[in-house]
């Protein structure tokens, strides 16, 4: 796991080596062990390594026999064994054991196409000297992070925004589209960032820069879902074999390991498959009080036999790390359970330099609660769409409240229009009022709508439920889940990995029918199946409960007015009708509704805006940090 930058000059001009080690020297939390730079007529690579597989010879830039090709890579391919096993009988020669130079030399054999063969998780750069030319790509399900930013003289790339923001000339210019986005998902969707001339690679896409410094960016695979028909037994047999390669491929290094443990089942089936290997660490963390998951994973990793190490999150400790985790995010994600990711990593780091996880099974195996909503639906969306659309209009005029009003509106609404991922805070009306009048009379939005059309276009022969996973896979996965996963582990120097996110287990549960995945009164059926007889019984069955951060509750407290002044003074007065989110907090402190995720959505772009937009970044990270 490590950190990567690149600058590839467009105008003739050589790259300058101050400011490639600017970049890494920005993100050296990813990569304490090792910097390493190269450079060219035209183009720099820079590293920042996090030692884990073949600690002695496995430093970057690395290159090939006759020096024709030059790689940054961040990730772990967990199957570059075999790929170096194959390529030696094509003739390849190798220098390391590290599964860098495998990338170069199936980049040698396959162009391209070499992205095919990796079953891990990765983003990287070629430089291929002979043609002038840089090759990148980015993971199938968009693990690794890479960000580019490109002007008529420069194309910038690194595994973090603010490897980029360290060159100088480059504007920290507030990309609107992206706010309008944030209000509605809170996070950005790719390819956009909250800066207007940074963007970053999607899930399984490749960049193709040619010697006049044009780019190509292509989609190389997608995570099609085509149920077959078979028992349920069956499918729950090729998860659990499927999971178990999927976890001792990870368990591949040269370093301590261990393994994150909540109360559900995704964590504890990683967990569970890992102590099967070798003796293993745990790591949980809870807040105090009636949902505190840390009472259930201790129990779980004494049944387990693990050695468990917990944390209980002060509401001090909470909001004092708040900076931090905003600063290694890079961009706002208003997910509050990234402020106890970032307490959980760095709890995790004090013992081990690898760490396993459960991202990924919600997406792949149907674990959200609101993907059993179609059925919920159903006795209203079998209506003719003419009928539903007038009963919907009638509806959203009537000025008055009434049980059932809200499930009326979704079960008339069509899927395309009110399901864009785990989150939808603001809708379009609640978005015009608390936007400036001047900020919509200076930009032309793109609704939510727009944003996931296409991918719903790609999906109208399946069911509801599946299109719903096929969005999540494509938006909330990447652009929440693996986000917060990625930076707030290398905000630690530790390396993440997601055994669900295997090419071989989606293979599987893409081929899982949606009966086979929501039951009547529960979700991820398939793969609670498959653990029967490995996880612990209570927890087999235990309903998800997601990370469960009493943002609520304080809002209801002093705390409050800590949160609104850090909103009035951050600088967003001229983007954000300030009247609006006061009587936000307001409302929510009387008990007349729940405001608590917009004003967290709103509270976190405030401090996101006060770190990036507001102060000279050299001193704030001296100061953040």
């Amino acid at each position: 796991m490590c950190g990567i930058a690149g600058i590839l000059k467009c105008n003739g001009q050589p790259p300058q080596e101050e400011t490639l080690k600017q970049m890494t020297g920005a993100m050296n939390h990813r990569g304490p062990n090792h910097e390493g730079v190269w450079l060219d007529s035209r183009i720099g690579l820079g590293f920042r390594r996090l030692s884990v597989i073949d600690l002695r010879d496995g430093n970057q830039p690395m290159t090939n026999e006759d020096r024709s090709l030059w790689i940054v890579f961040n990730g772990e391919i967990y199957n570059y064994k075999t790929l170096r096993d194959q390529l030696k009988l094509k003739g390849h020669h190798f220098q390391t054991q590290s599964d860098t130079e495998v990338i170069v030399h199936l980049y040698e054999e396959y162009g391209k196409d070499c992205v095919h063969h990796l079953r891990g998780m990765f983003s990287f750069a070629i430089w291929d000297v002979k043609k002038q030319t840089l090759f990148a790509a980015r993971d199938h399900f968009g693990i690794k992070p890479f960000y580019y930013y490109k002007d008529e003289n420069n194309l910038l790339f690194a595994s973090e925004i603010k490897s980029i923001l360290a060159v100088h000339g480059v504007p920290r210019k507030l990309q609107y589209q992206s706010l309008f986005s944030y209000l509605t998902f809170q996070y950005v969707p790719q390819p956009d960032t909250m800066f207007e001339h940074i963007h970053k690679l999607g899930p399984a896409e490749r960049v193709f820069v040619n010697a006049k410094g044009e780019m190509k960016i292509e989609k190389y695979w997608e995570p099609h879902f085509h149920p077959v028909k078979r028992s349920l037994a069956d499918y729950a047999e090729e998860i659990k074999w499927k999971l178990k390669e999927s976890v001792n491929l990870h368990l591949q290094s040269d370093v301590n390991r261990g393994c994150f443990l909540s109360s559900g089942i995704d964590s504890t089936a990683i967990a569970a498959m890992m102590k099967a290997v070798e003796s293993t660490k745990t790591f949980s963390i809870g807040f105090e009080g009636v949902n505190n998951e840390t009472i259930i994973a201790n129990q779980t990793a004494a049944k387990l036999g693990t050695d468990h190490y917990f944390h209980i999150l002060s509401t001090e400790d909470f909001f004092e790390s708040i900076p931090k985790t905003v600063w290694h995010l890079d961009e706002p994600v208003a997910d509050p359970s990234a402020i106890a990711l970032y307490h959980l990593n760095q709890l995790a780091k004090d013992h081990v330099t690898v760490v396993l996880s459960g991202e990924g099974a919600d997406e792949l195996f149907g674990g959200y609660r609101i993907y059993r909503e179609p059925d919920a639906l159903r006795p209203i969306t079998w209506m003719p769409n003419f009928i539903k659309d007038s009963l919907r209009k009638s509806l959203s005029i009537y000025p008055y409240h009434f049980y059932g009003k809200n499930y009326l509106l979704r079960g008339l609404t069509p899927l395309e229009e009110r399901f864009f991922g785990n989150a939808n805070i603001f809708n379009k009306s609640g978005k015009m009022n608390l936007l400036h009048e001047s900020v919509h009379a200076q930009n032309s939005f793109l609704h939510p709508t727009d944003i996931v059309k296409p991918f719903y276009d790609k999906t109208v022969h399946l069911d509801p439920t599946t299109r719903m996973q096929f969005i999540d896979m494509n938006f909330w996965l990447p652009g929440d889940i693996l986000s917060k996963a990625d930076k707030l582990s290398m905000a630690h120097s530790l390396e993440l990995r997601v055994p669900f996110l295997d090419k071989e287990v989606f293979e599987t549960a893409s081929k899982i029918p949606v009966s086979n995945r929501i039951g009547k009164n529960t979700t991820k059926l398939a793969l609670r199946k498959a653990m029967e007889g490995i996880v612990p019984d209570n927890i087999v069955n235990r309903p998800k409960l997601g990370f469960p951060v009493p943002i609520r509750d304080w809002l209801k407290t002093p705390i409050s007015d800590i949160m609104f002044e850090q909103i009035r003074y951050s600088g967003i007065e001229e983007i954000f009708n300030m009247n609006i989110i006061e009587e936000m907090f307001i409302q929510h402190r009387s008990n007349k509704g729940d405001y608590s995720r917009r004003i967290w959505l709103i509270y976190i772009f405030s401090v996101w805006y006060t770190l990036f937009m507001k102060e000279d970044l050299k001193q704030l990270k001296s100061a953040v940090l």
